[in-house]
């Protein structure tokens, strides 16, 4: 059992601090994508406006 528990916090320390980590930049990446995305939509919208699209 105590071999257990040595397994358990070697493994608990050794990824304590990944989650952090891909969770940072997964926002970040989820950030940018976001804001492109939302330009492009923009883009599109006043490009539709000035060119005389009727809605």
């Amino acid at each position: 059992m105590k071999n257990l528990l040595l397994v358990k916090e070697i493994y608990l320390e050794g990824f304590r601090g990944l989650g952090y980590w891909i969770a940072k930049y997964y926002f970040k990446i989820l950030f940018w994508t976001t804001l492109v995305l939302f330009s492009v939509v923009l883009y599109a919208f006043f490009y539709r406006l000035s060119t005389g699209w009727a809605f």
